[in-house]
């Protein structure tokens, strides 16, 4: 029998052996502490790749190396197949320093200590981080092949018959499981095996049922008439047909649906008709009295609100009858803006003469495009630009031009005749001179250095209307002389003066053999010459302006054809 005094010997013994062996481990966790302080946990894995016990600069060796992999397609599988998507696309981001951070974090739990004591591994999760758009816009973009798609219903014709599109169910990604695990087992090389959850269209098959028996009767029932501005669009029955589907409206029901893109193009031709562009307000220059010619807006077919249109009167048996829906353009200059331009005399005229034949046609023609032309306060007008090309197509002809310093012929020849009076006229207005090139040589019926040429594509004369009026420029012609005014208001006197010529030269002679390409000439010397615009304040008479342009003209070569 065992004395209470035995028994207490023996709850002493098996307290100091507790207690011992405590401090045994306490003592082991201490040295533990000590031995891995400054290196990553025991036992510590990201995916199969060992990372426990290493200093931080080992640790992060061996994270920058793994991004090698964070830089390989993701392997990515389904019940439905599978798919290698760039981590880019994914917005797949691999963080080193905040998985370094985790790696480095000792457990704080001794149960934990301890078994990665005795060798025991641990997972340690990589810092991934996933863009959402981007992600979702990725598994969107392979939807074909690792989802399997549910059939909404719907409804579309097969000629003039509605056929039923009956619903059936799919399998689609369970999205925040799958950014979960992309995440945990990127970097493992792996492939990701992505969660699957089944999903039921929206419309079902008695919906669909209702629909063919009910409003799809009416579609191809009769022709849909469109009353559009001076005309109509009939859509035909089979056309309605082609163009009306019933999609789901998001409530559980289908609504019938016209793409604004297929109207487009099945109704185009027919709507273009109706169409029409903005007519800017113009000025009548008859009597002496400038008036305005009243603007027009323009109208565009609005096909997404037609479409609309027609998809909603596709179903109804009566008032089957609606509108083209248009955009209204608006004018650049409108009616009550050109009332204000202050177009209302002429602030300068010029008249160039001595030309005949199919030089005079050429100028006739452009001379007809320029008319009524309006430069805005502010705006620069170009001549090339605002004629366009000056070809055979657009009626002009050959005729006689300067080419290479010596006469020649080309179609749209005597052009530079009509330049010549157009840059007077914005001379003697006072208007700012942004490019003109004179004549290689000079010709005698233009006043000197005082006088421009063109070339499509190459040589352009733009002037700048720097007054805070409108222009309108009005031209005339004759079969002898043309005439450009400018309308506007009348701020400034402009003065020229034409300097001395000096520094002559001599012409050489060129021979050419005889044929349509060599243009005999007498040739003339060349020269330099000067011409001084000095511009003045109407209202003070003050001179606001004063420039000199000095133009050396080249000698005309004595032309022999042989």
């Amino acid at each position: 029998m065992t004395s209470s005094d035995d028994r207490s010997d023996i709850r002493r013994w098996i307290v100091r052996g507790l207690l011992g062996g405590l401090l045994l481990i306490g003592a082991a966790f201490g040295i533990d502490a000590i031995l891995t302080h400054g290196h990553t946990a025991r036992g510590a894995h990201i995916a199969e790749f060992d990372l426990g016990g290493l200093t931080e600069a080992q640790a992060r060796a061996e994270l920058e190396a793994l991004t090698v992999a964070s830089h390989s397609p993701v392997s990515v599988r389904t019940n439905t197949g599978s798919a290698h998507i760039d981590p880019e696309t994914l917005g797949a981001t691999f963080d080193v320093d905040a998985t370094l951070d985790r790696l480095m974090d000792q457990p704080k739990n001794p149960w934990d200590r301890f078994l990665g004591m005795v060798g025991v591994s641990r997972d340690v999760a990589p810092v991934v981080t996933l863009d959402d758009a981007a992600f979702n816009a990725a598994l969107d973009k392979n939807r074909e092949v690792l989802e399997k798609a549910a059939v909404e219903g719907g409804v579309h014709f097969d000629g003039l018959e509605p056929v039923g599109d009956f619903p059936s169910k799919g399998l689609r990604i369970k999205r925040d499981a799958a950014k979960q695990a992309i995440a945990d087992n990127w970097l493992s090389g792996h492939p990701v095996d992505l969660e699957m959850e089944p999903f039921s269209p929206t419309v079902s098959a008695e919906t669909v049922q209702a629909t063919l028996d009910g409003p799809a009767q009416e579609v191809t029932a009769s022709a849909i008439p469109l009353s559009g501005r001076g005309s109509r669009v009939i859509v035909s029955p089979r056309e309605a047909g082609r163009l009306v589907t019933f999609v789901p409206d998001g409530k559980g029901g289908l609504a019938a649906h016209v793409d604004p893109k297929k109207a487009q193009e099945i109704l185009g031709d027919r709507a273009a008709k109706t169409e029409s562009k903005p007519v800017d307000a113009t000025f009548r220059l008859t009597g002496g009295t400038p008036t305005v010619v009243p603007s027009t807006e323009g109208a565009t077919v609005d096909w997404v609100r037609t479409a609309d249109a027609l998809a909603a009167l596709s179903t109804q048996s009566d008032k089957r009858s609606g509108d083209v829906v248009y955009k209204i353009t608006k004018p650049k200059v409108d009616t009550k803006r050109a009332s204000k331009l202050g177009v209302k005399e002429v602030v300068s005229e010029f008249t160039t003469g001595g030309f005949s034949g199919p030089s005079g046609e050429n100028i006739r023609l452009v001379a007809e495009q320029v008319n009524g032309a309006v430069v805005l306060p502010g705006q620069t007008f170009s001549l090339n630009g605002y004629t366009g090309p000056r070809g055979s197509a657009q009626g002009y002809v050959k005729s006689g031009i300067i080419d290479h310093g010596r006469p020649s012929e080309a179609v749209g020849g005597g052009i530079s005749q009509f330049a010549t009076t157009l840059y007077n006229a914005s001379y003697f207005a006072g208007l700012e001179d942004v490019t003109h090139t004179e004549h290689s040589y000079y010709i005698s019926r233009y006043p000197e250095a005082r006088e421009a040429t063109v070339f499509e594509g190459a040589i352009d004369l733009q002037f700048k209307n720097n007054t805070p009026y409108g222009i309108v420029i009005e031209t005339g012609w004759t079969p002898s002389n043309v005439t450009v005014r400018m309308w506007s208001t009348k701020t400034m006197e402009v003065e020229s003066v034409t300097g001395d010529r000096t520094a002559p030269t001599s012409p050489s002679t060129v021979v050419l053999p005889a044929g349509d390409e060599c243009v005999a000439s007498s040739g003339q010397p060349g020269f330099t010459a000067s011409n001084t615009r000095i511009i003045r304040s109407l209202k003070t008479g003050q001179e606001t302006y004063r420039h000199t342009r000095t133009v050396k003209y080249d000698p005309e070569p004595v032309v022999r054809c042989r």
